[in-house]
This record gives structure tokens, sequence and C-alpha cells, in this order.
């Protein structure tokens, strides 16, 4: 097996341990709808998919994750939650891998205008989605619902990503699983 075929099979069985783990933490909120709203758990994996795989394959398990976690457990219900967290999930997966990814220095810094740029853009993708799929069913999704829902309930949750991910890029880093990608600069 060449070595472009091996990285692409890495990626893609750790993009599937990362949808395991995605369909799995929600259960650590026990299935309580408001607690999984204010620390969502599914973000986590994908976040860590679009960083250590790439942008392809955070955006393709973040737009499966709900789909699939919906279709088994029912929850989040599949219309309109599941569908609109498709689209965030999957922007979340592709922004956050695409500028990380993109970089020729990779850091701490780097990692957090990653996470920050796909928070802030998949929570508008979110009220896009939400504003389309609710509107298809006549009914209004107003500003409210939209900074209820992106950001004053998402407050817990929000922290946590921005806390555990640098964390566990670091442990990865500071172990050398996954090393963080430095300019060379050349002395003279």
């Amino acid at each position: 097996m060449n070595t472009t075929a091996r990285k692409t099979l890495k990626k893609t069985v750790l993009s599937a341990m990362f949808i395991a783990i995605g369909i799995i933490l929600p259960f650590f909120t026990g299935q309580i709808q408001q607690i999984g709203n204010m620390l969502l758990p599914m973000h986590l994996p994908v976040f860590l998919c679009g960083l250590i795989c790439g942008w392809q394959y955070g955006a393709a398990a973040g737009f499966v994750l709900p789909i699939i976690r919906s279709l088994i457990f029912i929850m989040p219900p599949l219309y309109p939650t599941a569908a609109a967290m498709a689209f965030e999930l999957c922007f979340y997966g592709l922004i956050a891998g695409l500028i990380y990814n993109s970089v020729k220095d990779q850091n701490i810094i780097t990692l957090y205008i990653s996470l920050i740029s796909a928070m802030v853009g998949g929570r508008a993708v979110w009220g896009i989605s939400q504003m389309v799929l609710l509107g298809i069913d006549g009914k209004a999704f107003t500003w409210q619902m939209f900074a209820a829902g992106a950001f004053l309930n998402a407050i817990p949750g929000i922290i946590l990503q921005l806390i555990f991910i640098p964390a566990v890029m670091t442990a990865l880093h500071m172990t050398g699983v996954l090393k963080f990608r430095n300019k060379v600069v050349a002395v003279k």
C-alpha cells in the first residue's frame, strides 16, 4: 500500500472514530435536549476531525453525524433539528480544517483562529438552515430564537470547546502523535 493510500485509510478510520464518539457523547448529557443544547457534545468530535483529518473529512463527518444519530436514537429530532445541525456541523468541520491545515505555522493561535472562525460561521449557517427549514412549514425563526440557540444557551458548550479542543491538540502535539507544523527559520 502506497503512502497516499495509507494516509487516506488512516483519515477515513479516524473520521469513523470521530463519528462514533459523536454518536456516544450525547449519552453523557443524559439525552436531555436542554443539557445537550448547552454543552454541544456532537460538536467536539467534528471540530477535532476537521483539525486532525482535514476539511473534507471534517465536513463529511459533521454532515452525517446528526443525521445518523437521529435515525438511530431519534435524538436530535430529524426535522428540523438534525437537518439544521447537519449543515452547521458540516461547516464547522470544513472551516476549522480548512483554515488550520492551510496555514504554514500551526500553533495555539492558529488553532483558536480556526475554531472561532468556524464557530461564528457555523452558527450563522445553523440560523439560515433553521430559517429555511422552519419557513417550509410556515413557521417563523426570529432573531431572539437565533440569539438564544446560537449564543446564549450555548455559552457553556462554547467555553467547553475553547478549552477542550486546544487541550487535546496540545496533548497530541506534546506526545508526538500529531505535531503542530511550524515554519523553519534559517539561522545565519
